[in-house]
């Protein structure tokens, strides 16, 4: 018997539908944003680097049959001498819609490569928030999504599904 789709050598069906899994961004946004600088203008006066403590988090949902968005949270905070330099909070969306794709891909492709596809964009966003609030942009490093999911999941095994992953 044939898969759904396909004719007993793999072809996909000559009825013009098309059948091949695919997976694509719709949209990405800034869901939210928030930055703080509670010791301005003293804080300016320091001539320390600050401390800087990133930590981030990966979330997913379902927002219609085929759509799900993925969120991707940064939170930087910098201290200098025990002052508060700045905080900022972004929480960075996409929209990311299948098709055909079976459902077991589907967790990995939002936890994994997802957050991949967002995270540039999100960067420059924390970057451009950090300058325009007098300091230098904070450039984050590449962070490796796909290494980060695999390593959750083996520390989880494979028992149950999960809907975000984060570091601290």
């Amino acid at each position: 018997m044939a898969d759904e789709g396909f004719s007993t050598d793999g072809q996909p069906l000559p009825n013009g539908a098309d059948t091949a899994p695919a997976a694509g961004m719709i949209s990405q946004y800034v869901k939210d944003l928030s930055f703080e600088n509670p010791n301005a203008p003293a804080i300016f006066q320091s001539q320390e680097p600050p401390a800087i403590d990133v930590q981030f988090n990966i979330g997913s949902g379902q927002v219609g049959e085929e759509v799900h968005e993925v969120t991707l949270k940064i939170d930087a905070k910098a201290e200098v001498n025990g002052q508060v330099a700045f905080i900022v909070d972004l929480t960075y969306a996409g929209l990311f819609g299948f098709r055909n794709v079976p459902a077991d891909q589907i967790q990995p492709f939002l936890l994994g490569e997802a957050p991949r596809l967002l995270f540039p964009f999100a960067r420059r966003v924390l970057a451009d928030a950090v300058r325009d609030g007098g300091f230098p942009p904070l450039l984050l490093e590449p962070i490796d999504f796909g290494q980060l999911y695999l390593q959750q999941q083996a520390a989880q095994g494979e028992g149950g599904e999960q809907g975000t992953i984060g570091t601290a």
